[in-house]
């Protein structure tokens, strides 16, 4: 028995998200029905929306759900109807890596997450008019009244925290303080560079500052943001318009270089200049993606100081225990979120999109 529900569907590559009734599949034995309170909106989702990743359109896209659970199905465990969840990214939980508690690198992670659009079994879970539509994105299509969502994507949470405030730790968030506590680990007295302060960069630099790093160096080209990035940690700042970014870093950190770096700007040139300012056996996290097939030159012997450069896929974290202890933090005040959230109408979808691409809202939830 299929469940009708409204999704923000996008038609085809470059073209608007436009409110449309879908029908839900029901749920498998390793799916839940859950009701959404909030998704948050993502570069990713408008990525795919503009085509330049290979994702089946027409479909319905979002993966920074929050909502309540109305049904599960037959085998799922974890959660029971009316628990709160964080839904995020799913794993088959088979592979190796999903084994050793590094389900963001899972063997079937692109299918089942990025560009499949379907389940793991080729079976659709949204369709409209009998047609089917591309959906199981992040194995939740969140930007509809009602998900369909894979149990590994589901995570149970403190029903006491309002679900709009914790909706963007699915990915987002994760993502940018998982680069800090999962790679770089700070030790006392490092110094960490954040290349971007967007959702992502403005996550690592909450999380940096709630490490033992005592150098915390944000770098944007927004003196709005990066006033925000000071107010939530960051020791120094760097306006990318008005200083070179190598020698300011080095400038700043006596000479030496970055002990950790987070680059979330998907810019090659930034990233050169992100690994060029990196001190002797430093590290630079590679998070912003630029298109497909895109790479970068870098001096091979200004790597042979033990420089790393290391790519990132949602923090490297495993959800189940990572989110939960996101959203303590959150709850008690020292991972301030609500400082990046702008709350919009799920049918002012087109709006949310425009503020984020314009710069004026860096994380947009949309609450239903």
């Amino acid at each position: 028995m299929s469940i009708t529900t409204r999704a923000a569907v996008v038609e085809s590559g470059g073209a608007p998200f436009t409110l449309s009734e879908v029908e839900l599949d029901a749920p498998g034995p390793h799916e839940a029905l859950v009701r959404m309170v909030a998704t948050g909106l993502c570069h990713t989702d408008l990525s795919v929306a503009s085509g330049a990743l290979p994702f089946p359109l027409p479909g319905v896209l979002g993966h920074e759900g929050a909502g309540v659970v109305e049904a599960v199905g037959s085998q799922v465990t974890g959660v029971t109807p009316g628990d709160h969840v964080v839904l995020s990214f799913t794993s088959c939980g088979a592979c190796r890596t999903c084994h050793g508690g590094h389900p963001a690198y899972c063997a079937t992670w692109l299918p089942l997450n990025l560009i499949g659009g379907r389940r793991a079994d080729g079976t659709h879970t949204v369709s409209r008019g009998g047609e089917p539509l591309g959906g199981h994105f992040f194995g939740q299509s969140s930007f509809a009244e009602r998900a369909l969502v894979d149990e590994r994507s589901l995570v149970k949470v403190d029903p006491d925290v309002p679900l709009e405030s914790i909706a963007p730790l699915g990915c987002g968030v994760q993502t940018g303080v998982g680069a800090v506590w999962n790679v770089l680990k700070p030790e006392a007295g490092s110094s960490l560079v954040v290349l971007g302060a967007g959702a992502v960069g403005l996550s690592a630099v909450m999380a940096a500052a709630l490490t033992p790093a005592t150098t915390i160096i944000a770098v944007d080209r927004v003196p709005e943001r990066l006033a925000l990035a000071e107010e939530l940690g960051a020791t120094h700042t760097i306006d990318a318009t008005e200083e070179s970014v190598p020698e300011t870093i080095h400038h700043l950190t006596g000479y030496r270089g970055a002990d950790g770096v987070v680059e979330t700007t998907g810019n090659v040139g930034v990233l050169s200049e992100g690994v060029d300012a990196l001190a002797a056996r430093g590290t630079l996290v590679v998070v912003g993606a630029p298109p497909f097939g895109t790479e970068v030159s870098l001096d091979v012997n200004g790597l042979l100081a033990g420089k790393r450069i290391v790519g990132l896929t949602l923090g490297d974290s495993e959800t189940q225990a990572f989110i939960p202890a996101l959203v303590r933090l959150v709850r008690e005040g020292r991972l301030p979120l609500h400082r990046l959230i702008s709350t919009y109408p799920f049918a002012d979808i087109d709006r949310a999109v425009r503020d984020m691409t314009a710069g004026k809202a860096i994380k947009p939830v949309l609450t239903f």
